[in-house]
Order: C-alpha cells, then sequence, then structure tokens
C-alpha cells in the first residue's frame, strides 16, 4: 500500500511539520523529518555532515571531492507502508567492507516513523533485508559453537567484517561519519538474520528478514523494476524448501504405498497351480540329437487377470542349463514366450573362494487372464556326461515387491532431485561464509 492509501490518521502522523534550514557550507535548503530525534544532517548539495543539534549547524565533517557519490534507489523524503505503518525515508548510507582485498558495498536506508520510531531497508546486489533494532539481546546457543538463539529460533554465524561508512545522506539519530567503522557480524536463520555491530565496549543488535525488492518497490510505489538480485544471498529464502518440508510429502505417499501393499498383498491368491520336476540328459542329447522340447499338462488359472510366477530350480554345478518356455491358452491359442537360465559357478583363488549365479530363477508375467494353460518346454545346455535335474513351479497372482520398489522409487524422484537442488543452492549461500564467529563474552 502507498502513501496515498493512507488513513487521516496515518497521514498525521507520518506528515509532521518539517522544519526548514540551510546548509552552512553551501546555503543548500535541508529538511530535518525526524525531529529532535536527528543528531547529524547530511547536505544533499554538497555532502557536508552537519550537527543538527547545534543552532549554527555547526560543520562536523566535510564531503570529500575524491569520494564517488551514491544516487539512492529510493529518494530522501520517499514515503511507503511497511506493516501496515507509514514510514518515510529520511537517511542513506553506503557501508563498504574488505574481504581479500575486494571491497564489498551495500546500502542501508534509514526509515522513520513518528510513533513506530526507525526501520532499516538494506540492499546488496538485488536483496533487500527489512530491518529493525533488537529490545532484547540474543543468548549463546548452549553446545553450539558460532550459534546464537532468539526467540526460540537458533542462528548460525555467517560473517564478521569490519563495515566502514563509505558514503552518507540525510539525517539520522546518531553522530554519522565517514569513514566509521564497525565490527559487524551476521547471524543467519534464512529468511532472518540477526546483525551485531560493536564499537569498544559497545555493541547493538538488530534483525531483520528477507523481502523481495519487488515488495519494496510495491510499497514505496517506486516507479521501474527493482535491480535484479543476483547470486545466492545469505537471508534469501530456498525456492526449494527445507529438507523437512521436501520429503514430507514423499514420506506420506510412502507411507499410503506400504499401506496398499501390505492390503493387495493379503488379497493375493498365491496359489500354486503346477510343479514337476524334469531331467535333461546332457549326453544323450549330444548323442541323439534328439528335440527335447515337451508339453506339461493343462493347468488352470483362476480369479481375475493377474500376475503369473514360474520359479526355475536346477542341480547346476560350474554348470548352466536354458529353459525357453511358452505358456499357452489351450481354449484362444494365446502364448506368452520367454527364456530363461540357471547356472552356478564356485571355486577358489588367491582371494579365496567364490561363487556366481544361483541355483534358482524366478520369472514374473503380468497380467494374465483367467483359463486353461500349459507350457511348451524346451531345455539346452552345454553337452557333457550327467544329468541336470530342474523343477518348474507355476504360481498364481503373486504380490512383487519389485512393483512397489519401483513405485517408491519414482516417489522420490521428484523430492530427491529437489533435495540435490537445494542442497546446492544451499552450498552456494554458505560459500560466502568466512566460519568465524567472535567471541561474544558476557555481553549484557
Amino acid at each position: 500500500m502507498t502513501e496515498d492509501a493512507a488513513t487521516p490518521l496515518d497521514r498525521q502522523a507520518a506528515t509532521p511539520q518539517v522544519k526548514g534550514l540551510n546548509c552552512p557550507k553551501c546555503g543548500a535548503s535541508l529538511s530535518v523529518r525526524s525531529f529532535d530525534h536527528a543528531v547529524t544532517i547530511v547536505c544533499g548539495s554538497c555532502h557536508s555532515i552537519l550537527d543538527a543539534r547545534s543552532p549554527e549547524l555547526r560543520i562536523l565533517q566535510e564531503f570529500e571531492r575524491k569520494s564517488r557519490a551514491v544516487q539512492p534507489l529510493i529518494p530522501l523524503g520517499k514515503r511507503g507502508r511497511l506493516h501496515g505503518a507509514p514510514y518515510e525515508v529520511i537517511g542513506f548510507q553506503q557501508r563498504t567492507i574488505t574481504v581479500e582485498g575486494v571491497q564489498y558495498s551495500w546500502h542501508e536506508y534509514l526509515l522513520f516513523n513518528p510513533i513506530k520510531g526507525f526501520r532499516y531497508l538494506t540492499q546488496y546486489d538485488g536483496h533487500w533485508n527489512d530491518a529493525c533494532t533488537l529490545t532484547s539481546l540474543p543468548e549463546a546457543a548452549p553446545g553450539a559453537s558460532g550459534t546464537v538463539t532468539y526467540q526460540g529460533v537458533t542462528y548460525r554465524h555467517f560473517q564478521t567484517a569490519t563495515a566502514v561508512t563509505s558514503f552518507v545522506l540525510g539525517e539520522f539519530p546518531w553522530a554519522v561519519r565517514v569513514g566509521e567503522s564497525v565490527m559487524a557480524s551476521d547471524y543467519v536463520a534464512p529468511p532472518r538474520v540477526l546483525s551485531r555491530e560493536a564499537t569498544g565496549l559497545e555493541a547493538t543488535w538488530s534483525i531483520g528478514e528477507y523481502i523481495p525488492g519487488r515488495d519494496v518497490w510495491a510499497a514505496f510505489a517506486l516507479a521501474g523494476s527493482p535491480p535484479k538480485a543476483r547470486g545466492v544471498y545469505s537471508t534469501q529464502p530456498s525456492p526449494f524448501g527445507s529438507a523437512g518440508n521436501i520429503w514430507r510429502p514423499f514420506l506420506k505417499l510412502a507411507a499410503a504405498l506400504l499401506v496398499l501393499m501390505v492390503v493387495l498383498s493379503s488379497m493375493a491368491l498365491r496359489a500354486k497351480v503346477f510343479e514337476h520336476t524334469y531331467t535333461f540328459e546332457t549326453r544323450q542329447a549330444q548323442m541323439d540329437q534328439q528335440d527335447p522340447s515337451f508339453v506339461t499338462d493343462v493347468f488352470e488359472l483362476e480369479g481375475h487377470t493377474s500376475n503369473v510366477e514360474l520359479t526355475t530350480e536346477a542341480s547346476v554345478s560350474n554348470s548352466w542349463i536354458g529353459v525357453g518356455y511358452a505358456l499357452i491358452n489351450e481354449d484362444t491359442g494365446q502364448a506368452y514366450d520367454f527364456s530363461r537360465e540357471v547356472s552356478y559357478y564356485s571355486g577358489r583363488d588367491s582371494d579365496g573362494a567364490w561363487t556366481e549365479g544361483s541355483t534358482e530363477d524366478v520369472m514374473m508375467i503380468p497380467s494374465v487372464p483367467p483359463g486353461r494353460y500349459y507350457l511348451r518346454v524346451e531345455p539346452d545346455a552345454d553337452p557333457g556326461p550327467g544329468a541336470i535335474r530342474y523343477k518348474v513351479a507355476v504360481r498364481r497372482d503373486v504380490p512383487s515387491l519389485l512393483l512397489y520398489g519401483l513405485a517408491l522409487l519414482a516417489l522420490a524422484i521428484p523430492p530427491g532431485i529437489a533435495a540435490l537442488r537445494s542442497s546446492s543452492f544451499e552450498q552456494k549461500r554458505w560459500a560466502e561464509s568466512d566460519g568465524a564467529p567472535p567471541d561474544l563474552g558476557s555481553e549484557s
């Protein structure tokens, strides 16, 4: 909501009688918007810093021409609404830290409401925080180095650096100076941040919350679009959510799938409809070159359309047997053709005993209609001495854990991808952290 939508009471609170003054340095007109709260005023023309509490506006610091003037994105005197209350931009400062020889600067906008007091908007690389001073101090989190707690929330240390005021404009309720420095420490619990600024033995805490640039533009009815946010900011909420939020829906669906599996498994027939043991004479097959294929007796597949499980067990040892199968409907002639192999090998080498393969093979045929069926069986193996005994068993309507496993895997893919993206996002966030929390001592 903008200034035009303010109530009469809001207008009375937000539009006080502005006191007009003139800069003693350049003669430019000045406006004092925060009444007796103003301690220093910065001339918008010559950028001299003036003592707002002296009748003659004593010059405290003159603007150095070599310093580069910074243009605020929100003009001084601009009014808007935050948290349902009208605020006016009365001050602006640029602060700079130096990390490994590289300077990083951000902007701070001082907002004032005669009833609510002061708030701050900070901006760095298109990322904004809405902040205010704390009325009570955070506490060091017990047993966790580099963390503090406030109102039951734990904040993790992000960065500590010396912040230097490199440009100021407007009025401030403290004695602002270009070049003054504080030791600034940030503790984050996205989308919030606790900031500690210490000078000597004094320390001030504030709490900020991430606010999209578009919301700032809407609050102050600014023209155009806000600067595009670049990179991942310390308090920027992850667009992929927290790990709990990502996996919670999956866990609910997985539980529902488990219940469905239990219910359907309890209703499954698991009926053994055929079983027989056969012998394949490998030597005779080699000598006689006879067709080893045959058909089984007819068996009944009852119930609704369901799966059929075919198990082949063979007495193979360092050998194999392959079996070609065809499950054939006696009435319609519909056939399900497939081949299976059972092989088992074992031995010993320099690494010890080893085994490979299995003496059992299980094949699942999905969606077989009910009816009378028989198997056409065609065994095959390497020619050799002896015989291979193998058993063929057919079961009807057998629960398949593989299908449920595949379904579970399919459910896990979306949250898994989101979790990977969330992890990548957090890595980019914490890549900017220095990981060196200061000693807060017994601050009170």
